[in-house]
């Protein structure tokens, strides 16, 4: 199964970009692994229509059969082993591919919405999408060792 990470635009902050690079790199050793980055959209006068805009662009890159999880603030809340549990049960189910994605700064359109499987949150707390996106990456990490009972995570 290939994990997908769908995200709306650029990294800005180059600690951030560090972080996402390095997990970009150690993810593929247990698969496959693809980082799609959106375009930014400019900034519209109307948040609606930003996030219609963006919308449009995640769901080309959706593809039919996928399973995609939204992170959302509303979402299921997992821990990292719920996390491991998730992967591991749609690895069985014999996905093809396994899709994640990061809205933008005003989140997701309807369209995004109706197209997701599942909405998952990081936290009840808020962070920046841009934040989000290593702290999930990292996440996914933390995950793949879990199931391979390596020595990443301590409970």
């Amino acid at each position: 199964m290939k994990l997908v990470l769908i995200q709306v635009g650029k990294t800005d902050a180059s600690y951030l970009q560090a972080g996402i690079a390095e997990y970009e790199k150690r993810l593929p050793r247990y698969g496959p692994f693809e980082l799609i980055t959106i375009p930014d959209v400019k900034k519209i006068k109307d948040d609606q229509d930003q996030k219609k805009k963006e919308g449009a662009a995640i769901l080309t890159k959706i593809q039919g059969g996928d399973f995609v999880v939204l992170l959302d603030e509303k979402g299921k809340h997992l821990n990292s082993r719920q996390l491991s549990d998730f992967l591991q049960k749609k690895m069985n189910e014999s996905l093809k591919r396994l899709v994640f994605v990061i809205g933008g700064p005003f989140g997701f359109s309807e369209d995004v919405y109706r197209a997701g499987h599942m909405k998952l949150s990081l936290s009840a707390l808020t962070f920046s999408h841009q934040m989000v996106r290593l702290f999930f990456m990292e996440q996914l990490y933390r995950a793949q060792t879990i199931l391979r009972n390596e020595p990443y995570h301590h409970d």
